[in-house]
C-alpha cells in the first residue's frame, strides 16, 4: 500500500513559479510505478496535468506544455512538479498519484493519457493559488 504526501503549494502571482514535491512511501519499488500530477479547480473535474512512466517518458496536458516539468528521483522516492509562467487558471488543488505498477501500465498511460482511472494511489492534495 503506497502512501503519497504532497509538499509545497501556496500562493504566487501570475508569471511566477512554484514547485511541488510528492514523497512516496510504502514500497521499495517506486521506480516501477507510473506517476502523475492532477489538479481540480472548484466546480470542475479532476484534470491530468502531467505524467511520467517507469522509463521516465513524460506527457503533459496542452494547457501546461512548455510551462510545467514533471520529474522524479527514484533513489529518494520523490515526484516533482516544477511550475513556471503560472496563470490564474492554474489555480486548483494539486494531487500526486501513482499507478498500480502492473505490466502494461506504461502502455495504458501512453494510449489513454493522464486519466484518473489509471491511478490507484492518491495524495491528500495541496492548494495552489495564482493571483492576477
Amino acid at each position: 500500500q503506497l502512501h503519497l504526501a504532497e509538499i509545497g503549494g501556496g500562493s504566487v502571482q501570475a508569471g511566477g513559479a512554484l514547485n511541488l514535491s510528492c514523497q512516496v512511501s510504502g514500497s521499495i519499488y517506486f521506480s516501477t510505478y507510473p506517476m502523475a500530477w492532477f489538479r481540480q479547480a472548484p466546480g470542475k473535474e479532476r484534470e491530468g496535468v502531467a505524467a511520467i512512466d517507469t522509463d521516465g517518458v513524460t506527457q503533459y496536458s496542452g494547457s501546461v506544455t512548455g510551462r510545467f516539468t514533471i520529474s522524479k528521483d527514484n533513489a529518494k522516492n520523490i515526484l516533482y512538479l516544477e511550475m513556471n509562467s503560472m496563470k490564474p487558471e492554474d489555480t486548483a488543488v494539486y494531487y500526486c498519484a501513482a499507478g498500480d505498477g502492473s505490466p502494461g501500465s506504461d502502455i495504458l498511460l501512453k494510449s489513454k493519457g493522464v486519466v484518473p482511472s489509471l491511478f490507484n494511489y492518491w495524495g491528500q492534495g495541496t492548494q495552489v493559488t495564482v493571483s492576477s
